[in-house]
């Protein structure tokens, strides 16, 4: 597979879903995102690609940031303020993770994760 052309593909469809979505559906596509790539992550540590891990992890943070900076604390309450800590606290983990090259830390993250997409994907649900 050339790996250039999917590149490319891939990046279309990312615009192409971006374009259109709602908020909600921006969260949900970041998470995916970020998802990926702590599995890719979990792999570079696994297979011992340091470089690559710290690329990954870092590109896990930026997008955590993203997700991050993008809450409402003026309407959001209580909610949102806890949704931030757990964001921080994630990204805390990972800075660990890389930094003891620990694949478990990752899984702890990506199950957080996981749940809180649960959650927007709730939050999709009730509000189309």
């Amino acid at each position: 597979m050339n790996h250039d052309a999917y590149s490319t593909y891939h990046a279309v469809n990312l615009d192409a879903q971006t374009a259109r979505a709602s908020p909600v559906e921006l969260v949900l596509i970041l998470t995916d995102g970020l998802l990926e790539e702590l599995a890719r992550a979990r792999g570079h540590i696994v297979g011992k690609r340091y470089e690559k891990k710290a690329l990954s992890l870092d590109k896990c943070v930026e997008i955590i940031n993203g997700l991050s900076s993008s809450l409402d604390f003026e309407h959001g309450g209580e909610v949102v303020v806890n949704l931030a800590r757990l964001y921080d606290y994630c990204a805390a983990r990972l800075y660990t993770a890389g930094v003891r090259l620990d694949p478990d830390m990752i899984d702890e993250v990506s199950r957080l994760l996981t749940t809180i997409k649960q959650g927007w994907l709730g939050v999709q649900a009730r509000h189309g």
